[in-house]
């Protein structure tokens, strides 16, 4: 029998993944359904906190709080959730009024009930290529930017899908206080899932974040380019988190290089040794 050419594979002994349109998809308009849903989940909360502030009160102090955020992450930098809650707050009832401690969870519950009332969708081959790389003895990670769900109950919807038990690493940018691209956060991942960064591949959607920032911390690169499980309502809105997340700043397109580019994340099975 002919031997296997393995020249174009790669050849690693650990894969890290984007969360957002990598692992788990969005089905169309359901970003602006979450923000609705969780802006009411927050009136209630705080209602139930013996504050009342309006529908359109609590969405002002989110658009604030992202704007706030926005030039925090644009360094690569990020905080912690309880911080988020907490510039919130600020945002809707002004410097001079202090957050309780006994709120916080409440209020945090609020943030991500969200995520659960709307729900993204696991992409179709991830249970199948999570289960394969472990078959074939690899570590496996994953690296994600947060937004306003925090890493913590990400995890818990994960769990839910029953998908936390292939990860050997899990890194959230809100609790590390790194974003991608930083390539202090890939390196974190590496030293975690105990490889080389050249014997790690990272998988992801986001040429800047994913590949550039992947490629710069001495991973490998895949580029997961897909029409499924993308939000397009969400990308038409230039001040949306996920347009905002997908702009390249100084960079060009043609100078972000991935070792290879797929449609599906079942195609890493041809492409990994």
């Amino acid at each position: 029998m002919p031997r296997k050419d393995h020249r174009h594979k790669l050849r690693v002994k650990a894969v890290t993944f984007d969360l957002w349109e990598t692992l788990l998809f969005e089905k169309e308009g359901y970003s602006d359904a979450r923000s609705s849903v969780r802006c009411k989940n927050l009136v209630n909360a705080l209602k139930e906190l013996g504050i009342e502030v309006s529908f359109e009160g609590v969405n002002f102090a989110l658009n604030e709080t992202r704007s706030s955020l926005l030039k925090i992450w644009d360094a690569n930098r990020d905080v912690a959730h309880s911080d988020q809650i907490k510039l919130f707050i600020k945002h809707l009832l002004g410097n001079s009024f202090a957050v309780k401690e006994e709120w916080l969870n409440p209020l945090s519950s609020a943030y991500i009930s969200a995520l659960f009332e709307v729900p993204p969708y696991l992409n179709l081959d991830a249970h199948e290529i999570l289960r394969w790389l472990k078959s074939r003895d690899k570590n496996v990670g994953i690296i994600c930017n947060t937004g306003l769900t925090p890493g913590f109950g990400l995890k818990q919807f994960i769990e839910r899908e029953n998908i936390a038990k292939h990860f050997d690493v899990m890194m959230f940018s809100d609790e590390v206080g790194i974003r991608k691209p930083d390539s202090r956060i890939f390196l974190l991942a590496a030293e975690k899932l105990k490889v080389e960064p050249c014997k790690v591949v990272h998988v992801g959607d986001n040429l800047r974040t994913d590949v550039w920032g992947a490629k710069n911390a001495g991973f490998k690169a895949v580029h997961l380019l897909c029409e499924s499980g993308r939000d397009r309502k969400a990308e038409s809105n230039p001040t949306s988190l996920v347009s905002l997340s997908r702009k390249l700043g100084s960079l060009r397109a043609e100078d972000i290089v991935p070792d290879a580019t797929i449609n599906s994340l079942a195609i890493l099975k041809n492409l990994l040794i």
